[in-house]
């Protein structure tokens, strides 16, 4: 036991140690239509990466809600030769373990900046925000962690990453990254880019997840695509995943290569010096023909060289959408957005959204105030109509299942008297009802532009997401006890309550599939402070709940024990006594499984 609890300090002090070295941050790209976690080690997704704190999440999702996953990590790798040595750095590679790290600078985290907003971020003074969702990162290869790494050589590298996301259609299905790579101690030749990835699509909640995949370049395209066979245990996926690469621009003659491994880490280099030679190969691997054990992929450019103080630029656009053949028409978008220079018609920000519940219904209101940004003010420079007020309206949705989805449109409202959408007139307004009390609704409002009819550009949308809220509708809490009730009485094991609508219990986290802890009922009608114990019919003391909430009259309780066991059939007492007043109520319920 004594070996065990010093081997267990160990790990804990390690950690402790470990953190106070750099400074480990995550952020999730959640404005459009690709969810995805990019890290400030250089990594996207990063699956099963237990320094970071989410534990559970879909894995680059697409479509939102949809459960369908893609990656399980991404990032590059950066080679070059250094004397009679061949160097490779790794962000993420599966075969190595990361050794870019930010330093422990509690600004090097990862910046959050809005288009066209101005932030001194000190690697990168006055940056201004060129997507509606920029993130912001730097990490390198030679500080106190990456020396850390056992056999591990720096390049002596500073890498700074920006990723962009847009909201609305067309570029809301892809994400573009830019890596800024600066070496700080040496002149390096002979350097080799590589943008790897291990793609796994397919539904990201079961088992043999990722395991049916194949791997294939376009090359006219410079796209690495891993795409889903279909079938199998995940299912059929919607969308494959593809890396476009835009190799920095070289003097010499460029040199690419595409690598497909097969099998959880058949192929994969360790070493640096193997690395680099299968970096610098040039060769084209052709399609993979099948696999049901997974698959990797990379694709990498060079020769470069740089020499310190200067930057070689790579850019990499993560595809997704609506079949291979949606990935081809978004790898498209993507070459028309890069030679517009980013430079597209931006949707108004989203309206001030302000919610009130009431009893069965919630009212929703977004009309700007003094000191709000007002989406009827905003100003485009950038479309090609000059249209002095591209506003056009706001549109309302809701959701029962979560705050991401999946949204219904329940209203529109837009500019009256013009040549576009509806003419409905704005309003500021409105009021849901024929709600249950107690359940979970989820509202957003977002504003919408005018199309550009000039450059063919079609309205513009702020995120549905970024502006979404929770609303539970009900009554304020009673004065004292005496009508709280037990919802539903009787419980009944034989009803799939998860299948309501809104759902009467939910499967918690990142699940969608509901587990036996997920059994909820709820206390009603309850006075503000509170307590309530749960006994059996014989007396027998089950569980308590301490409620002290001025604005929610109710509780919920899971149906298991104290000591966190799933109780039984049966008929049960509570009482409920008022922390105020001393009164107390007594009731029953029944369970039914």
């Amino acid at each position: 036991m004594l070996k065990f609890f010093s081997f267990f300090s160990a790990i804990l002090l390690a950690q402790s140690a470990f953190a106070q070295l750099t400074t480990l941050d995550w952020k999730m790209h959640n404005v459009g239509k690709v969810r995805v976690v990019v890290t400030n080690l250089g990594g996207l997704s990063a699956k099963g990466d237990t320094r970071f704190d989410y534990k559970g999440l879909i894995n680059c999702e697409f479509p939102p809600g949809s459960r369908e996953e893609h990656l399980t990590e991404a990032g590059i790798w950066i080679g070059a030769v250094v004397g009679n040595d061949t160097l490779v750095s790794v962000t993420y590679g599966e075969s190595s373990p990361q050794e870019f790290y930010p330093s422990s600078a509690s600004w090097d985290s990862i910046w959050v900046v809005s288009r066209g907003d101005t932030v001194d971020i000190p690697y990168w003074p006055k940056y201004v925000g060129v997507s509606d969702q920029d993130f912001v990162c730097r990490y390198h290869d030679y500080g106190p962690p990456s020396l850390r790494i056992g056999g591990h050589r720096p390049l002596y590298l500073d890498v700074i990453q920006t990723s962009y996301a847009w909201s609305a259609n067309p570029l809301d299905q892809f994400i573009v990254l830019q890596y800024y790579i600066i070496p700080m101690r040496m002149d390096l030749k002979q350097v080799y880019v590589t943008s790897w990835m291990n793609g796994n699509v397919g539904y990201g909640l079961t088992d043999a997840h990722g395991l049916d995949d194949e791997s294939f370049f376009v090359e006219e395209k410079m796209l690495s695509v891993t795409v889903d066979i279909p079938g199998g245990e995940d299912g059929t996926a919607f969308s494959p995943v593809a890396l476009k690469v835009l190799p920095p621009a070289s003097p010499d003659p460029l040199r690419l290569t595409y690598i497909w491994y097969n099998g959880r880490m058949e192929g994969l280099p360790a070493r640096d010096q193997d690395r680099y030679q299968q970096m610098t190969a040039g060769t084209i691997m052709q399609p993979q023909s099948s696999t049901m054990d997974g698959t990797k992929s990379m694709v990498t450019s060079g020769p470069y060289s740089i020499s310190v103080g200067d930057t070689l630029r790579l850019m990499v656009g993560l595809i997704l959408g609506e079949g291979l053949n949606g990935v081809l028409k978004n790898a498209d978008y993507l070459d028309w957005l890069i030679n517009q220079n980013f430079r597209v018609p931006s949707p108004p920000p989203a309206p001030p959204l302000r919610i009130e519940t009431r009893n069965k219904q919630v009212i929703l209101r977004w009309k700007a105030l003094p000191g709000d940004v007002d989406p009827e003010q905003y100003r485009d420079p950038y479309r090609a109509d000059s249209t002095a007020q591209p506003f056009e309206g706001y549109r309302i949705y809701k959701s029962t299942v979560s705050m991401t989805g999946p949204w219904t449109l329940l209203a529109e409202y837009d500019v009256a008297d013009n040549e576009f959408f509806q003419n409905t007139g704005l309003a500021y307004e409105y009021v849901d009802v024929g709600l249950l009390n107690n359940l979970e609704y989820y509202y957003s409002v977002t504003a919408f532009s005018k199309p550009d009819a000039v450059i063919k550009f079609p309205s513009q949308e702020s995120s549905i997401n970024a502006n979404a809220k929770l609303a539970v509708p009900g009554t304020a809490p009673p004065a004292s006890v005496g009508s709280v009730a037990v919802v539903p009485n009787p419980y009944r094991g034989d009803i799939a309550y998860h299948s309501y609508n809104p759902p009467w219990e939910k499967a918690a986290g990142s699940r969608d599939r509901w587990m036996e802890q997920d059994r909820r009922v709820q206390f009603i009608n309850l006075p503000a402070q509170c307590e309530i114990k749960i006994y059996t019919l014989a007396g027998d003391f089950v569980y308590s709940i301490d409620h002290d909430n001025p604005a929610q009259g109710y509780e919920d309780w899971n149906l298991t024990s104290y000591v966190g066991q799933a109780i039984s059939s049966g008929i049960y007492l509570f009482s409920v006594k008022d922390k105020k007043s001393g009164e107390v109520q007594v009731g029953k319920f029944v369970l039914i499984k």
